[in-house]
């Protein structure tokens, strides 16, 4: 039991240390990671595209 307690407090101890983030924070985390998905999204869509149209002119 005494283990118990022991890793309880320690575990109470670390997550006093965590700095959880700001709403800020995860909003321009989020912004960016949706710009860079979007754009190497679009990116991939446009060599999908050219490969596409010239295999289709090569057969």
């Amino acid at each position: 039991m005494e283990k118990l307690v022991t890793y309880y407090n320690h575990s109470k101890a670390e997550l006093s240390k965590v700095i959880f983030p700001i709403k800020e924070q995860i909003r321009n985390a989020f912004i960016s990671v949706f710009v860079v998905v979007t754009v190497v999204s679009l990116f991939l869509a446009l060599i999908d595209v050219i490969m596409s149209y010239s295999l289709s002119s090569l057969i």
